[in-house]
C-alpha cells in the first residue's frame, strides 16, 4: 500500500491464522466486526499496541471504501440522469490528511469549517471545486481566499453577505455562492447537535420576522448567488426531521426562483447529519432509507431541477474506527470490578462529560489480543485522567477484563481519536489504518504518529520558558 492510497506511507504487513476469517454470508456488520478483531490481534503482535503503546487508534480502510460507495450509490440511484451530486466529507468528523484523500479518491469532496479544515483538504488534494467552505465565524481573510481559489461557500448571516458584497465588488470570482439558512423544524435527542432550533446559532432563521423576505430579496439583487443550504442536525435528528429542513428549503427556493422569474438557484446543499447507531454492528439507518425519505418528503428533489451537494461525516466513519487502550490496572472499589485502562476523556470526551447522549460499546480482548471470553461482570471502564469521572463506560457487563487485557471502545471513528483533548497533557494516541491481506493476515499503514513528549512540551509553549518571569513592571519610585 502506498501514500497514493490515502492511509500513509510506511507498511507493515502481519499474518495471523485463520481462525478470525469471517464470510459475506454473516451480514456487513459481523464481516466488519471480524476485520476488527483481526487487526487487534495483529497490532498487539505486530508491536502497534503493548506495554509500550498503549492506546492506539484503528481505521478499517475496507469499510471506508465501502461507506463512500454506499452513499454514491444511494443518490445515484434516485436523482434524475444528468443531475451534478457533490458529496463533501464533513471535515470535522475525521480531521485527519489520510482520511481525506482517501475518500476523495473514493469520489468524495471537503466540506471545511475553518482554516485549518481548509489546510488539511488542499493537503490531501482536494481541489477547489470539489471543496465547501461552511462557518459560523468566516474573518475577511479567509472569505477572501475562498473567493481567490474558486471555493464554493456558504454565507451564514447578513453581516457576512455584506463583507461578500464587498468582496465581490472589488474582485470576480469563479466561487458558487448560497447563502445557509435555519429552517427552525426543532430539534432532536441531543440539543448540542440540534441546528434547526428556533434559537440555533447557524444560517438566517427562516421564521423569525421579516427573514424569509430578507432572503428572497437578498438572491434578487444578486444573481451571483445560485445556492441555498440548510443542515437540520446530526446524531439524534430523526430522518423524517431532517427530511423537513430539506423540505422547508427547497419551498423557499422554489419561492425565490418564482419571484425571480428564472431558475437562479441552481443548487441545493441538503447538509449532512445521517445519525449512526452506536447500540450494535448493524449500520442503520442507511443512505438509502434516507434518500427514500427524502423521496417520500420531497418529491421534486431528486427531479433534476437542481444539483445537490451533502455534507455527511459521521456516518461515513463511525463504524470504522476502533480506540484500543491497554488495561493497566484492574482494581475494585465498592464490590465493583474497575479497569483502569489509557482510553478516557483525552480521545472520548464526549462520551465522558455526556455518557447518556454519547454511550459507547466497549469490547474485550485479551493480552494476546483475541477477543476476551468468560462470564459478563458488571465492572466499570475507567480512563487515566485524574478526575473521577473519566469513565468510558459504567456499570458494564463484560466478560472479566484483568491486567494487560485490553479495552476496545468501537465506532469511534469520527469526533474521538482525531479529536484530541489534552487533558493532563495527555499525548495523541497513533493512528493506524489496516486491510486485510487476504490471507489471513493484516497490512498496516501509519496515518499519524503518536505524540511525542518534545511535541507536547512545544505544544506548551516550551520555547517560551522564561518569557513570564523576565517579564517585570517598572519598579515604583
Amino acid at each position: 500500500m502506498t501514500g497514493d492510497d490515502g492511509v500513509g506511507d510506511g507498511v507493515n504487513e502481519h499474518r495471523i491464522g485463520d481462525e478470525h476469517r469471517t464470510g459475506a454470508a454473516d451480514g456487513d456488520g459481523r464481516v466488519r466486526a471480524g476485520r476488527r478483531d483481526l487487526a487487534v490481534r495483529a497490532a498487539v503482535e505486530r508491536g502497534l499496541l503493548g506495554p509500550g503503546e498503549p492506546i492506539v487508534g484503528l481505521l478499517d480502510v475496507v469499510g471506508i471504501r465501502e461507506s463512500a460507495a454506499e452513499l454514491r450509490a444511494a443518490f445515484d440511484a434516485a436523482v434524475a440522469p444528468g443531475t451534478p451530486v457533490l458529496h463533501a466529507f464533513a471535515v470535522k468528523a475525521s480531521p485527519l490528511v489520510a482520511v481525506v484523500r482517501l475518500l476523495h479518491k473514493e469520489g468524495i469532496g471537503a466540506e471545511v469549517a475553518s482554516p485549518g479544515e481548509l489546510a488539511l483538504a488542499r493537503a490531501a488534494g482536494l481541489p477547489p471545486s470539489r471543496t465547501v467552505l461552511d462557518s459560523p465565524a468566516k474573518t475577511p481573510a479567509e472569505l477572501r481566499e475562498a473567493l481567490a481559489l474558486g471555493i464554493a461557500v456558504n454565507v451564514d448571516n447578513p453581516q457576512e453577505l455584506a463583507r461578500v458584497d464587498a468582496l465581490m465588488r472589488s474582485a470576480s470570482s469563479r466561487s458558487p455562492l448560497g447563502i445557509r439558512v435555519n429552517p427552525q423544524v426543532g430539534g432532536g435527542s441531543i440539543g448540542a447537535t440540534s441546528t434547526a432550533t428556533a434559537t440555533s446559532k447557524f444560517g438566517v432563521a427562516l421564521r423569525d420576522e421579516g427573514a424569509w423576505e430578507w432572503v428572497v430579496r437578498a438572491y434578487a439583487e444578486r444573481p451571483w448567488l445560485t445556492r441555498l443550504h440548510a443542515h437540520t442536525g446530526s446524531q439524534g435528528i430523526p430522518l423524517e426531521l431532517m427530511a423537513r429542513g430539506v423540505a422547508e428549503t427547497y419551498a423557499l427556493a422554489e419561492e425565490i426562483n418564482r419571484r425571480i422569474g428564472r431558475p437562479q438557484i441552481d443548487t441545493l446543499d441538503i447538509g449532512g447529519g445521517l445519525p449512526v447507531n452506536f447500540g450494535s454492528d448493524d449500520t442503520t439507518p442507511t443512505y438509502a432509507a434516507y434518500v427514500r425519505v427524502l423521496a417520500a418528503a420531497v418529491p421534486g428533489l431528486f427531479a433534476g431541477r437542481y444539483g445537490l451537494v451533502t455534507e455527511f461525516g459521521r456516518s461515513l466513519l463511525a463504524k470504522h474506527g476502533t480506540v484500543v487502550a491497554r488495561v493497566e490496572y484492574a482494581k475494585s472499589a465498592g464490590g465493583r470490578a474497575v479497569a483502569v485502562t489509557h482510553a478516557g476523556v483525552q480521545v472520548a470526551t464526549r462520551t465522558v462529560y455526556m455518557p447518556r447522549e454519547w454511550p459507547l460499546r466497549i469490547a474485550g480482548y485479551d493480552g494476546q489480543g483475541r477477543p476476551k471470553a468468560g462470564p459478563p461482570v458488571v465492572q466499570d471502564i475507567a480512563g487515566p485522567a485524574c478526575f473521577a469521572g473519566d469513565l468510558l463506560a459504567e456499570g458494564r457487563e463484560l466478560p472479566l477484563l484483568e491486567q494487560g487485557d485490553y479495552a476496545a471502545a468501537l465506532d469511534t471513528g469520527a469526533y474521538y481519536f482525531a479529536h484530541h483533548y489534552a487533558y493532563n497533557s495527555l499525548a495523541r494516541p497513533a493512528v493506524h489504518g489496516f486491510v486485510p491481506d487476504g490471507v489471513g493476515g493484516v497490512t498496516f499503514a501509519t496515518v499519524r504518529e503518536g505524540q511525542s513528549l518534545d511535541e507536547i512540551v512545544a505544544e506548551s509553549g516550551g520555547a517560551h520558558a522564561g518569557a513570564l518571569t523576565n517579564l517585570r513592571a517598572p519598579e515604583r519610585r
